[in-house]
């Protein structure tokens, strides 16, 4: 089985690399194991820091709606939930690198980092109401980030909008032409590797524990929403249809 998920670590920088471009680097069961299992393995090192990066022309499209229209999305929905949790208790800061378009679950792990730097190409959408679905599970980290009035207008639009705009709203944390995406996340990254492990840790802690509490909170419910919407007959004719268009 061809991995999916690359980790590399060198000079105290953990890079996490998605790597699934034939299907848009979506949050597939085995794609999500991997990523799992990458931050399990980053949480022990010396690193200090972590940056979460994808190959190919997209950062990430959400759930793997070929697996969600044939084997249901029960579990994985849960899982969405838990990798949420999990980069946001993780004790050291990520880092999104976003050079391709992001969508619904892919927005939501922009969402979840602490630092998110996208190119000005980006572009982002929560397009799961026109697949008769809701961003429910990853409501759990955009609420939070996002202005009440922008987050309405996403996500009952589904509209697209480019990063400039994510910036403006609160999604990302800047916007950067395509040619300095690198060098910007390069110099963040230097400024948050000058921190002390135990200041860098424990500043994240108070940054997202809201957010945590929240996931903690309300992540069984909107699991089980989701779960549900995914496994309705209007939404599996919606991911049928849009996945025939896609062949």
């Amino acid at each position: 089985m061809t991995e999916l998920v690359h980790l590399d670590v060198a000079a105290g920088v953990a890079t996490i690399t998605l790597d699934s471009p034939g299907n848009r680097n979506a949050l597939s069961a085995q794609l999500v194991t991997e990523l799992f299992a990458a931050l399990r393995c980053v949480d022990k090192d010396d690193s200090r820091v972590v940056v979460l990066r994808a190959e190919g022309r997209a950062f990430c499209a959400g759930a793997d709606l070929s697996e969600a229209a044939t084997i249901g999305m029960e579990e994985g929905t849960r899982q969405i939930v838990a990798l949420q949790r999990a980069l946001l208790t993780l004790g050291k800061p990520v880092v999104a690198r976003v050079q391709g378009p992001a969508r619904a679950g892919g927005v939501g792990l922009v969402a979840a980092a602490d630092i998110a730097i996208a190119a000005d190409s980006v572009s982002f959408a929560l397009t799961e109401v026109r697949l008769a679905l809701a961003p429910a599970a990853i409501s759990l980290t955009l609420l939070p980030r996002l202005d009440p009035r922008a987050a309405s207008y996403a996500m009952l639009t589904g509209e697209p909008f480019d990063a400039a705009r994510a910036a403006e709203i609160g999604l990302i944390t800047t916007a950067v032409p395509d040619d300095r995406l690198d060098t910007e996340v390069d110099r963040v990254v230097a400024a948050l590797a000058a921190g002390a492990p135990q200041g860098l840790r424990e500043t994240k802690r108070l940054l997202v524990r809201e957010t945590v509490a929240r996931i903690d909170a309300q992540g069984d419910d909107v699991a089980q929403l989701s779960a549900r919407l995914f496994g309705s007959a209007e939404a599996r004719e919606a991911m049928l249809a849009f996945l025939d268009r896609k062949k």
